[in-house]
């Protein structure tokens, strides 16, 4: 990619060359031809370059976007190895009613993901299940109380989400690295008949509570998202968006 930007600069650039002989020579008629048919030819380097440019970016784009789907897919499929294994031990041991328990508890997260898959901004749902794949500090926690269709309640789901998304990064960012045991975030989504409420609880220690604070600030101005309440300083934030026409 940076030799194509080379390329398009230095076609750019040639053009002085021609430029010059139109100064140099003001009255002759080829000077202004070179010049027109140089122009020509550096627009078409360049309209290539930004193709071939374009064109690298998508490629890397989809890479990456790959690349993250591979992780998270590996990652569920180690969760339900392991899920699978257990129930398999139980069976085997014709222990019942831990069997029972164990089969009740992967139902319970497989609901949780059906709601997760519902929300219906692909940013917001790929974010939370390919949250594990790249925080290490933070374990994300996620109840949903209800059905929960953002992109069917509100013109502003987007918004919602990035919100969402950039609130749990404030915290992930800023989890104290030496923090005795694996720092948790539980994010509670609730829908009344006129708001939707975003419930934060951060169970861990920051590493600089004014500058998260700084930083929920700045991404809630403007926000549909809007706090409520911030008790027991980053421990808890309450966020709320109001759904009326």
């Amino acid at each position: 990619m940076r030799r194509n930007t080379s390329v398009k600069y230095y076609a750019a650039a040639s053009l002085l060359l021609p430029l010059a002989a139109v100064f140099l020579w003001p009255e002759g008629i080829w000077p202004a031809l070179v010049l027109l048919g140089w122009a020509a030819l550096a627009a078409a380097v360049w309209i290539r370059s930004e193709r071939k440019e374009h064109k690298e970016r998508v490629s890397k784009l989809t890479e990456s976007l790959q690349t993250s789907a591979i992780r998270t897919l590996n990652h569920h499929r180690h969760d339900w190895m392991n899920d699978l294994q257990v129930v398999y031990g139980y069976i085997r041991l014709k222990k019942l009613d831990k069997t029972v328990e164990c089969v009740e508890k992967i139902s319970a997260r497989m609901a949780v993901e059906s709601q997760i898959s519902k929300l219906g901004v692909p940013s917001l749902i790929s974010y939370i299940q390919s949250f594990r794949t790249f925080s290490n500090t933070l374990e994300l926690q996620v109840v949903i109380n209800g059905d929960v269709y953002l992109n069917e309640l509100t013109a502003e789901a987007d918004q919602i989400a990035d919100t969402l998304i950039q609130t749990i990064n404030a915290y992930r960012f800023e989890v104290k690295p030496d923090y005795s045991g694996t720092a948790v975030l539980k994010l509670e989504l609730t829908l009344d008949q006129d708001a939707l409420t975003a419930a934060f609880y951060y169970d861990g220690e920051l590493m600089n509570e004014q500058q998260w604070k700084q930083k929920i600030q700045q991404q809630l101005d403007g926000a549909p998202l809007k706090p409520v309440s911030f008790e027991q300083s980053y421990a808890k934030v309450l966020l709320r968006a109001d759904l009326r026409a």
